[in-house]
């Protein structure tokens, strides 16, 4: 599936809402802006690599060349991207148990929206508007949000300690060193391609075998495993 690329789901969904209800989304999504705080639940979720919407007005849609028909649409659109870490299921109950309120908010004036709870007919909303992802790049796809966000926090440590002077003593620089390391090791642990695999991720694991020699080790291995294989069915009839 396309919308999977190592531990990451890539969501689209695009739903109609009334073009003469716009103006209220878009002051919902202003003041949600302005005072961060009423996502404080959204926020929380570290599973969700960003998620951002985007309201198209029915009049607002590319027209690129003027022999291409112009659409006489009745709704404006509500897009709605998102990528996350897990399944399609964790992730929408996920949103719906953080911010049920705000879910409600920002797709209130969308046709037909069911309301985030239950969940069954807000699963049923999402599913039949969403768009399946045809392609999905992910520049790590073996990193989780939250191991993104540890290397960013290990990476700012160490250009801090290299700061400092120099010219400390052996003492100094080892005290140092313990304060940073001990500071750091929540953000120290191995990635692993796990829960979630996927082709691309199967890609990645096998290109870094094949840079460092077992890759051809392995297949080389396989071919004499083979071969022994066959030669002993051989000597069997």
């Amino acid at each position: 599936m396309s919308n999977i690329a190592g531990k990451a789901y890539a969501m689209n969904v695009i739903t109609p809402i009334r073009w003469y209800t716009t103006w209220l989304n878009k002051f919902y999504f202003w003041f949600a802006l302005k005072f961060p705080k009423t996502l404080n639940g959204l926020i929380t979720l570290s599973l969700i690599h960003y998620a951002r919407w985007v309201i198209i007005g029915r009049n607002q849609f590319p027209h690129l060349d003027p022999a291409q028909p112009k659409e006489n649409l009745k709704y404006s659109y509500m897009m709605f991207f998102s990528n996350f870490n897990g399944s399609w299921d964790q992730y929408v109950d996920s949103f719906t148990f953080a911010i049920p309120g705000g879910l409600d908010l920002f797709w209130k004036w969308n046709i037909r929206y069911p309301k985030s709870v239950p969940l069954t007919p807000f699963h049923n909303y999402i599913r039949y508007n969403q768009i399946e992802t045809i392609h999905y790049y992910n520049a790590y796809p073996l990193a989780a949000s939250n191991d993104v966000k540890s290397a960013k926090a290990v990476k700012d440590a160490l250009i801090a300690f290299q700061k400092h002077e120099l010219d400390a003593s052996d003492e100094d620089f080892m005290k140092r060193y313990n304060a940073l390391v001990r500071g750091l090791q929540h953000d120290l642990g191995d990635m692993h391609p796990t829960p979630i695999i996927s082709m691309s991720a199967y890609q990645v694991q096998r290109r870094e075998r094949w840079h460092d020699g077992r890759l051809k080790q392995e297949i080389e291995a396989q071919e004499v495993e083979a071969q022994e294989r066959s030669q002993a069915n051989a000597k069997g009839e």
